[in-house]
């Protein structure tokens, strides 16, 4: 089966909790199973949960769910890698700090080797 991966779309949030930003990137994967989806849209859907008052564990299921609701593919995997300002800002004030957050569906939860080769993907040579 092929695998489609958008990786490091922009997305910049406000988190519910503090009411100041975090931003990252968020990279999204899924194994058609007839339907496919624009690759633009996956940005979009990114974009648009992101768009609200958001916490990250939260947005990366929501982007997942949504695949699955579009298309209904064999599997999906989101990656959601920010860096939140009330790390920055407040409290323990730690500026290099990101927070990673996954959310699996399909053959991405019960197959290791699919699973394995898209985080090879996301994390192997960018340019």
């Amino acid at each position: 089966d092929e695998m489609v991966i958008v990786r490091d779309i922009d997305i910049h949030s406000l988190c519910e909790h503090h009411m100041v930003p975090f931003t990252g990137r968020v990279h999204i994967g899924y194994i058609p199973n007839g339907k496919i989806i624009g690759l633009s849209k996956l940005a979009r859907i990114a974009e648009i949960f992101a768009r609200r008052l958001q916490v990250q564990e939260r947005l990366t299921k929501e982007i997942a769910d949504a695949i699955v609701d579009a298309v209904e593919p064999l599997g999906v995997a989101v990656v959601v890698e920010c860096s939140h300002f009330c790390m920055v800002m407040r409290g323990v004030q730690k500026v290099g700090a990101s927070t990673v957050t996954s959310s699996v569906r399909g053959i991405f939860k019960t197959n290791p080797k699919t699973r394995s080769e898209f985080f090879s993907i996301i994390h192997g040579n960018k340019k």
